[in-house]
């Protein structure tokens, strides 16, 4: 088993962090996020063809917009986690995961403020899936952003907040696993639907690059006595 997730550099380490509550946390990761990685993403999509304008409620622009906030909430989880756990191995993990889902933050604010479109959309969460993804989170209704796949609810937020070592470790692990699982199928959505290269290669690379994850974060899972009771 190898110490930390596959990913295909490495990163220099950076602070852990302290958050407050899960719905204030997630906006302020996506702000900061697009702030300072958006000239980024920027950047990198003047080095690719031109993107074509989405329109705004394409999947194209719908994904860009949602699975920022997705990655967001797992930045959270990852700063939560390094925060509370002493184990290396999880929180080499938890480092690997803020900081490649950051700089995808910053690429798909790139590409909204490329096509002219606006951060938020006036439309709810998840309607560019048209109603067919099936999963939702539980203990908030099936509006918001509960209504993404694999979100991880305020209760939940509350317990990893207010857990310890090993505890936050598995529960951290117990809570990552199905927040991955949603995140491939909201890319395996855009992979099948989206219009535009960039988007379907970021999707695309999103699915291999969690589902490799997610074999990692299930085997930490039952190496530490498995989901808390």
């Amino acid at each position: 088993m190898t110490d930390a997730l596959p990913h295909d550099e490495d990163h220099p380490d950076v602070p852990a962090r302290r958050t407050g509550g899960s719905g204030r946390a997630v906006l302020v990761v996506v702000a900061l996020a697009a702030l300072v990685l958006g000239g980024l993403g920027g950047a990198l999509l003047a080095r690719q063809p031109a993107l074509t304008a989405a329109p705004d409620a394409s999947v194209d622009a719908g994904f860009a917009r949602d699975m920022q906030t997705h990655h967001a909430q797992a930045v959270e989880l990852a700063v939560l986690v390094r925060d509370r756990s002493t184990d290396e191995h999880v929180r080499t993990v938890a480092l690997d995961i803020l900081l490649t889902q950051q700089n995808q933050i910053g690429q798909m604010a790139g590409w909204l403020t490329t096509w002219g479109l606006p951060a938020a959309s006036s439309a709810p969460p998840m309607a560019w899936m048209s109603g067919e993804h099936g999963h939702t989170g539980t203990g908030e209704g099936a509006t918001g952003y509960s209504s993404m796949p694999g979100w991880v609810t305020r209760e939940d937020m509350a317990r990893l907040t207010a857990a310890t070592g090993t505890d936050a470790d598995r529960l951290f692990l117990e809570l990552m696993i199905p927040h991955h699982q949603g995140g491939v199928e909201m890319a395996e959505y855009a992979v099948e639907r989206a219009r535009r290269p960039q988007v379907v290669s970021l999707a695309e690379n999103i699915v291999r690059t969690q589902e490799r994850e997610l074999t990692v974060l299930q085997d930490m899972l039952a190496e530490r006595g498995g989901p808390l009771p």
